[in-house]
């Protein structure tokens, strides 16, 4: 799979302070990439340098094989955390005017305009000013402004910040119609239900390094601790000696029992399932991967116990 981006050993520093030290990183052309970590890790700098809005001190950045440069920003769309519209500007007028400094013409960035603005329900609003609207419906006019001149490459940082459910959900479907149609995303979230939804693949930084990196499948069953669910049709489930602990059980005479197991070490789970099979009555076996929120806080947490 052909890289989009190439973000090799980046490093940035501010008076003193390392904000990337060493950074590298891959995202394949058509995918929805994750870039993660706490607070004050990195990512904004990143973003920023991926953007060319401030420069890296050491180490490349590449988009589609070139240096990104201030023409390469024609191809990005990029949705900061920290939105900022022009109030005074009506909605229509101020998204032809981000679609210009991407290099649409008035012509098209008004036809393609307002068919965002229909898209997102917000025609009625095109010749109202920006400070007329609520911060939900800005936050849609800026999403449009991010995305109207169909870039290559999309950068939302907490795109789902401010907006309720219902709107959350609309900007999540056009996002992934919008992969489906072949943009790549970097999408930057404290969300990471989003992320196991949504993204392919992850980068998390964390204290300035990228402490962890891959596809969303392989980080889970990498940090797996063979924890599983039981059921059986019996209402007693006993722990086995040598094979599993029980982390938790739902016992009831009628329904049986739901247990939480984890197999101890050097137990099989196939030797687990037959052991259970010749005592029990077993009616489900599956594993349990830790949610990416659980692998997040992990790695950031033993990060900081080993400093």
């Amino acid at each position: 799979m052909k890289n989009l981006i190439e973000i090799t050993d980046v490093v940035k520093r501010y008076d003193g302070h390392t904000a990337l030290d060493g950074v590298s990183m891959r995202v394949e052309e058509g995918a929805v990439h994750g870039l993660l970590g706490p607070n004050g890790a990195g990512k904004s700098t990143l973003i920023r340098i991926l953007n060319h809005i401030i420069e890296n001190d050491e180490g490349t950045v590449l988009l589609d094989g070139e240096p990104v440069t201030a023409a390469s920003v024609r191809h990005i769309g990029y949705l900061p955390e920290e939105r900022g519209l022009y109030k005074k500007m009506k909605v229509l007028d101020h998204i032809i005017f981000l679609g210009r400094l991407k290099g649409m013409s008035r012509h098209d960035a008004r036809n393609a305009g307002l068919e965002w603005l229909r898209k997102m329900d917000l025609e009625e609003w095109k010749d109202k000013k920006i400070e007329a609207l609520s911060k939900g419906m800005a936050q849609k006019v800026q999403f449009i402004g991010t995305i109207v001149h169909r870039p290559k490459l999309l950068v939302f940082d907490e795109p789902f910040s401010g907006f309720d459910p219902v709107n959350a959900e609309q900007i999540k479907k056009e996002m992934l119609e919008l992969n489906r149609q072949g943009a790549t995303i970097l999408f930057s979230t404290h969300n990471m239900a989003s992320v196991e939804e949504v993204c392919r693949n992850i980068t998390l930084i964390n204290k300035s390094k990228v402490v962890l990196d891959g596809d969303v499948h392989s980080v889970r069953q990498k940090h797996k601790k063979h924890i599983y669910r039981v059921s059986i049709s019996d209402p007693v489930l006993a722990p086995a000696d040598g094979l599993f602990t029980i982390e938790s059980i739902q016992a009831d005479a009628v329904r049986g029992s739901n247990a939480v197991v984890k197999l101890c070490a050097g137990a099989d789970f196939r030797t687990v399932v037959g052991y259970l099979n010749n005592r029990y009555s077993l009616t489900g076996f599956e594993e349990i991967l830790p949610t990416m929120n659980e692998i997040f806080i992990e790695t950031v947490t033993t990060a900081a116990n080993n400093e």
